[in-house]
């Protein structure tokens, strides 16, 4: 772990490894090794990046662009009584599997989510006291300047969670008459069957779809790539100047800052960013980026469907970002180095 001030105990923090990929199975994928366990850990994901260099784009560019099919989404406006009726609730959440985010921004506003049955409400106080519904205070205790907050969870799959329960019916009492605004939601269905007919297209959905948006010609300064090797068995500091220079670079990559172009010419009183190592390496590189509300099954997979399909001596950056999902509006982050000439070693950097 990288080391941060003691005051910094609230907020997010990098992790950095250096591990071995194994056996990699697009048939069976990977589920608790790293780094795909990195990627299975958020929650939602808005935005997955791809980095590598030209020739190698040239290579795989049918693999991630023709077989890798885009990952669709629906945006639907809903109460969230809407939820516990019907069909919607009997098969989407009882029997099936879906995810659901609402719009809104924690801290702000009152932000509800859905995941693997079990249903977030993010309230301020106001909202909370007047729900009735039993939940836990959010964020850093006694912080001035900042709104009381509370998380209330509900398990919806819960044997308890029926029509007629006491405690569903408090739960459908607030969703009525408290928490009653239509908001909207972004929904994906993870069942590969769909429903005949969808307990969706009562609400007039509309249909999304993050489709692969390429940026080409991106000619960079590159910086060595390969971790440290001559350091003691924890790394030290070596490896920890390495992941945060490299780190550094690849975030302005992906901010698509003009500071790595290898024709850049800022004058030094405005910025002196240099990347790492030699000034005169230079690489063409090209970004691939889905935007949208996509599963973390999705982004995991699409990396698998990648290193099957690159050289193995080949490079790139499969960077996952999740939405903010805390009331400093931080979110999830994960970005992956598959390592030049290092068929099965990778760099990971989490941000959580």
């Amino acid at each position: 772990m990288l080391d941060f001030p003691a005051e910094t105990k609230n907020t997010a923090k990098c992790y950095a490894v250096h591990g071995v990929l194994g056996h990699v199975d697009s048939k069976q994928p990977p589920v608790k090794r790293k780094p795909f366990s990195a990627i299975l850990k958020h929650d939602f994901i808005q935005k997955v990046e791809l980095i590598l260099p030209e020739e190698i784009y040239e290579i795989i560019k049918n693999d991630i662009t023709v077989n890798l099919p885009p990952s669709s989404y629906t945006r639907v406006i809903l109460p969230l009584a809407a939820l516990l009726q019907g069909e919607f609730f009997n098969e989407y959440i009882k029997k099936g599997n879906i995810l659901m985010l609402s719009e809104g921004k924690i801290g702000v506003d009152n932000v509800y989510s859905l995941r693997e049955g079990v249903l977030t409400l993010h309230l301020n106080k106001e909202s909370y006291e007047r729900a009735g519904i039993v939940g836990q205070p959010e964020g850093v205790k006694g912080k001035r300047g900042t709104k009381p907050l509370w998380v209330v969870e509900v398990n919806l799959r819960l044997p308890s969670m029926l029509h007629g329960r006491k405690g569903f019916d408090r739960i459908e009492y607030a969703f009525k008459n408290v928490l009653n605004v239509p908001v909207r939601w972004l929904f994906l269905n993870l069942e590969t069957k769909a429903l005949e007919p969808e307990p969706l297209e009562a609400h007039f959905p509309v249909k999304k779809s993050a489709a692969a948006q390429t940026s080409q010609g991106m000619h960079v300064k590159k910086p060595p790539l390969g971790p440290p090797t001559e350091v003691d068995p924890s790394y030290g500091a070596d490896f920890e100047d390495y992941a945060v220079d490299l780190h550094e670079w690849l975030s302005l990559i992906l901010l698509d800052s003009p500071r790595i172009l290898a024709d850049d010419k800022i004058d030094p009183y405005l910025s002196r960013y240099v990347p790492p190592g030699d000034p005169s390496t230079s690489c063409t590189m090209v970004k691939v980026k889905w935007r949208g509300f996509i599963s973390a099954f999705w982004a995991r997979n699409a990396l698998v469907q990648i290193l099957q399909a690159a050289p193995r001596d080949s490079w790139f950056v499969f960077s996952v970002d999740g939405f903010g999902n805390d009331p400093l509006g931080e979110s999830r982050s994960s970005t992956i180095l598959k390592l030049p000439k290092a068929p099965t070693e990778y760099v990971l950097w989490e941000i959580a």
